[in-house]
């Protein structure tokens, strides 16, 4: 009896361990030259990380999109994709929030090819995070107007770039799980 209690509440815990975060807005774009996505994600930081943060350690963020093409005689074509890498960190000195955005991975050898913009409070900072605008997908022609286009859009903490005393002790700590996939065929807007 008490097993099948336990095996009816996994599910239940891995939903709260998925409702971490969600994307409550989804707009594919089109303008003269480029299709683009917008989104908006909402999640909260877990007290551990956010105490992560305050210490000084950064952390990155990672969303990517991806565009396909259905094809009634073989599965969709990918047209296009894109990543933004995010890497969010306090500066105590200036005590101010630094965000770096970058289309690739930040290191400290690319730290200088990235956008950066400063904030006074940590939720100014994760607003911008939260905000992902006009993610370049593919060319305008790539994709045909009209009708409903099949996107597919992650979002997620990347564990892997904090220092490793941190990775180690992450195993089986669920609330460093902040991620976000979702599939959806949305319309084309046509841009500004």
């Amino acid at each position: 009896m008490l097993g099948a209690g336990l095996v009816a509440a996994l599910p239940a815990a891995a939903l709260a361990q998925q409702a971490r975060a969600e994307i409550v807005q989804m707009r594919l774009e089109s303008s003269d030259d480029a299709i683009y996505l917008s989104t908006t994600v909402r999640f909260e930081l877990p007290a551990a990380v956010a105490d992560v943060l305050d210490k000084g350690i950064a952390l990155h963020f990672v969303a990517e999109a991806e565009l396909f093409r259905e094809r009634w005689y073989w599965t969709d074509q990918r047209v296009g994709q894109a990543s933004r890498y995010m890497r969010l960190a306090y500066q105590p000195l200036m005590r101010r929030w630094r965000l770096n955005v970058s289309p690739t991975p930040i290191t400290p050898l690319t730290s200088n090819v990235t956008l950066s913009q400063h904030f006074d409070t940590l939720d100014e900072a994760l607003d911008a995070v939260r905000r992902i605008g006009r993610m370049r997908l593919a060319d305008a022609g790539d994709v045909a107007e009209g009708g409903l286009h099949p996107v597919v859009f992650r979002f997620r903490l990347d564990t892997s770039q904090l220092p490793r005393p941190f990775q180690i002790g992450l195993v089986g700590q669920s609330e460093w799980n902040v991620s976000v996939e979702r599939a959806a065929r949305l319309p084309l807007e046509t841009g500004r």
